[in-house]
């Protein structure tokens, strides 16, 4: 057997996620598993570096799994690219004994993204979170600031196994672009590892200061409370994309 890693490119739209689940579920995993079997007629388990939720996107998950192949690395990838779905693609692939894309890894990079504008606008449907509305900036990026560092996120999220609920957050900012059609704004964060929705619920409450709904203070008290009870609104998934994993 050889172990593979692979980055993987998909749109979450259509996906219940990317852990695979019982029954006929979309799954990303599902969908890459049976890909592998179709192509070199083998079972495997493919192993990802992060659980995106359903109708999250990503550029840049890692993957690995195990198979026979007695053919170029090339061949193999597109093949695999050739049968997957449309919304789903490997970006590359190379044999790596011994990885693993979940323990070895350093760090996960998310970007969030948030339109402000009056319409609608058709290209970001499903990569946006759409509001309307003044926003206070200072405020905003106030919030952000206070989540660097290594903190309980319990307020944000819950673990996905265990019940440490600490994490270690290298980068938490804002970044504001003008459009045609109103401003777009990307929140950008890295850490260790992430909680269960924590990012989500991290944007939702962000924006729940930026918009006046409570103060950088009331928010500050929310996230050293370690209480998921006191989290703000929860973003939509659609906005939010799995950009890198980072192993060095």
């Amino acid at each position: 057997m050889t172990r593979y890693r692979a980055t993987l490119a998909y749109d979450g739209t259509n996906y219940q996620g990317f852990q695979r689940q019982a029954g006929d579920i979309p799954t990303i995993q599902g969908a890459v598993e049976s890909a592998i079997t179709r192509i070199t007629h083998q079972t495997t388990t493919v192993i990802g570096a992060g659980r995106t939720d359903a109708g999250v996107h990503a550029t840049g998950q890692v993957i690995a799994f195990e198979v026979d192949w007695t053919h170029a690395d090339a061949v193999l990838l597109r093949a695999l690219n050739a049968v997957l779905p449309d919304d789903i693609a490997l970006q590359d692939l190379a044999p790596q004994p011994g990885f693993h894309p979940r323990f070895d890894a350093r760090s996960r990079l998310y970007s969030y993204t948030v339109l402000i504008a009056p319409q609608p606008h058709p290209f970001w449907r499903r990569r946006a979170w759409h509001i309307w509305g003044n926003l206070d900036y200072e405020a905003l990026h106030a919030a952000a600031a206070l989540l660097v560092g290594e903190h309980d996120f319990a307020t944000f999220g819950h673990p996905p196994r265990g019940t440490n609920t600490i994490r270690v957050v290298m980068r938490s900012e804002w970044q504001l672009f003008k459009e045609p059609f109103g401003q777009r704004l990307v929140y950008l964060v890295e850490a260790t590892a992430f909680l269960q929705h924590m990012v989500r619920r991290m944007v939702g409450t962000q924006m729940d200061v930026a918009r006046g709904l409570v103060t950088t203070a009331d928010f500050e008290a929310a996230f050293r409370a370690g209480d998921l009870a006191r989290a703000g609104t929860l973003a939509p998934p659609y906005g939010l994309v799995l950009e890198c994993v980072r192993y060095a």
